[in-house]
């Protein structure tokens, strides 16, 4: 717990995502702002960015989680996916 704030954290290799949980995540901030587009994952796939659907990128998260953006932070209602540190604590 840090500034009064209790936080859960999920490691998403040990405990992966529900296309469910990906779903509710894309439904807040989009399907493309959660994944992790300059991953080495994605460009060993060889697939062009530009023709990715959103279907293909809940597969993707779901087959290769190194493809889903980190970290993800809710605080309330805010959702901050992919922020450093500091655009965190500054949320807090």
């Amino acid at each position: 717990m840090q500034k009064g704030v209790s936080v859960d954290e999920r490691d998403y290799f040990k405990d992966r995502l529900t296309a469910q949980e990906i779903g509710n995540l894309a439904k807040d901030v989009g399907m493309s702002e959660i994944f992790a587009w300059r991953s080495p994952s994605f460009k060993k796939l060889g697939l062009i960015a530009s023709e990715v659907t959103d279907e293909q990128i809940a597969t993707l998260i779901l087959e290769e989680p190194r493809l889903l953006k980190r970290p993800i932070v809710r605080i309330g209602e805010q959702l901050i996916i992919g922020g450093s540190l500091k655009a965190i604590e500054e949320a807090i």
